[in-house]
């Protein structure tokens, strides 16, 4: 399951820090001395800091030991119970100087310890080195779902965006539509020009689908040699139709020549999508089954074309 929203960007959202802290002088000072690090979430208490860290997933926490109501040995530790959130680091900031109060604080996970009163140059080493700790492990997860070839998401993060959204369609009975894409006599095309021009034009094609993605959730990603499969959560068959066709026609507008196949000079598409609302009734690998077979039935009319399929 996906810590965050699946989508089509493959490109590092900017780094936010949350400060929790019951005194509202600690948390401007933070905010102030650290504005041009991060962007910076501000939330008194523990119980506001648990939503925020739900809600924006940030890259860093900083929380106080010592707040009324939760304290921060518990916030930690309903932090390290959600999977949500379990993952984020956190900086304890504490008036406290003892070693069992920081040993408590490193058992339950902490990764490091600010002292108060605030030293500034102190706070930016600490905090700056956390956040590119955060960084570099967020480089290596994206190259982990990111195709090398086309830059876009591979397999590993098609199959697992396809289980998170499958189950909130299922939950909130919302529409999903998916769609296979092959490009269409890409052995010929290879055969001819050869495999680097066969990988310029699959990286191109691939951009082209990408960049037709224009909402959070929506997802192109390379399935397979030179197919590809389109995910497009909450939009129904209408919705699908009109984006997979401006993918076709801007997949047309690119001019890559085929020469070699006569009735096809440029290089095309053939797609087949699905369009349903899961149920009980539904099983996500009988409908990338269904796509897969109004993709056969587009090239059995001749390529070039988009079938499709709507399930009521």
């Amino acid at each position: 399951m996906p810590t965050k929203p699946c989508g089509n960007s493959m490109k590092l959202a900017p780094q936010q820090i949350l400060v929790v802290d019951d005194e509202k002088s600690n948390l401007m000072l933070l905010g102030e001395l650290l504005r041009d690090e991060a962007h910076i979430l501000l939330a008194k208490g523990g119980e506001q800091g648990l939503e925020k860290a739900a809600n924006y997933r940030p890259d860093l926490i900083l929380l106080d030991v010592m707040m009324p109501q939760m304290d921060g040995f518990e916030v930690m530790r309903r932090l390290r119970q959600e999977e949500a959130t379990r993952a984020i680091p956190v900086i304890f900031i504490t008036a406290l100087n003892d070693a069992i109060s920081e040993e408590k604080g490193l058992v339950l996970g902490a990764c490091d310890y600010i002292q108060k009163p605030f030293h500034a140059a102190i706070v930016k080493a600490r905090v700056k080195l956390h956040l590119e700790l955060t960084r570099q492990r967020r480089v290596l997860e994206q190259l982990a779902h990111q195709d090398p070839l086309t830059s876009i998401a591979n397999r590993r993060k098609l199959d697992e965006c396809l289980e998170f959204e499958w189950r909130i369609a299922l939950r909130e009975q919302a529409p999903l539509s998916l769609v296979m894409v092959d490009i269409d006599f890409f052995k010929q095309y290879n055969d001819h020009y050869g495999h680097a021009a066969g990988d310029r034009a699959l990286e191109r094609v691939a951009k082209t689908l990408d960049a037709h993605m224009q909402r959070p959730r929506d997802l192109a990603a390379r399935y397979g040699g030179e197919e590809f499969l389109v995910m497009l959560p909450n939009t129904d068959a209408e919705g699908a139709l009109g984006v997979m066709q401006h993918c076709m026609s801007a997949i047309a507008a690119l001019r890559i020549p085929h020469e070699p196949v006569d009735h096809h000079p440029w290089l095309s598409c053939s797609m087949g999508g699905v369009s349903c609302r899961p149920n009980g009734e539904h099983r996500l690998s009988e409908i990338m089954k269904l796509a897969d077979d109004r993709l056969y039935q587009a090239k059995q009319q001749g390529r070039n074309t988009l079938c499709w399929e709507e399930l009521r």
